[in-house]
């Protein structure tokens, strides 16, 4: 049975789960009917980030120009133009026991591709939500719906993996930014 975790909260993932390695981190939304004449576009992404929560490269963000980290820990399966139909939007799959040690947290975020350009914003997205999947059961370990009010943000910091003690560890984050990807590579050191 998953867990729901609020804002802020933080749980320990490989600790209670013994063997846990393969991971589905399953982001999902929908959006609003409004007369903006264009479709949304939202994209998944993966910022692998040292100790000093930057990333060290541009290979450290895994993302729809680039779908799989060089280690093979983390990669993206492919970008949802659409967001139609049920179900997880876009998908990223982890594995834990590739992930370099010099990776100390990846935090997963949506942005919304083109979003000035098309005057869209995260407070006509609803129903977002991050989910953590075993990818060796397919069962549903933690969920976090994003249920802010965002009005003007174009991204959305949804979650974060990062290491506490030798183990892993997940914090429900919901940090918005205005800028869109190009925001979020900024606060990541790109």
């Amino acid at each position: 049975m998953a867990i729901n975790l609020k804002k802020g909260q933080k749980i320990d993932l490989t600790k209670g789960n013994p063997g846990l390695s393969k991971l589905t981190v399953g982001l999902g939304w929908d959006t609003n009917k409004y007369d903006g004449g264009s479709d949304f576009d939202l994209d998944a992404t993966a910022f692998l980030l040292t100790k000093n929560s930057k990333v060290s490269t541009a290979d450290d963000i895994v993302y729809y120009n680039n779908l799989k980290h060089s280690s093979g820990s983390v990669w993206s399966t492919g970008d949802n133009r659409t967001g139609e139909g049920e179900g997880d939007d876009e998908q990223i799959k982890v594995d834990l026991s590739l992930v370099p040690q010099d990776i100390d947290k990846i935090s997963f975020a949506v942005t919304i591709h083109e979003a000035e350009a098309r005057k869209q914003n995260f407070g006509q997205v609803s129903n977002a939500y991050i989910r953590v999947l075993d990818e060796r059961t397919n069962s549903e370990l933690i969920r976090y719906d994003l249920s802010e009010d965002y009005s003007i943000e174009t991204a959305v910091v949804a979650a974060e993996l990062y290491r506490h003690s030798g183990e892993w560890r997940f914090t429900a984050v919901g940090s918005g930014f205005e800028g869109g990807l190009q925001a979020l590579c900024n606060n990541f050191g790109l």
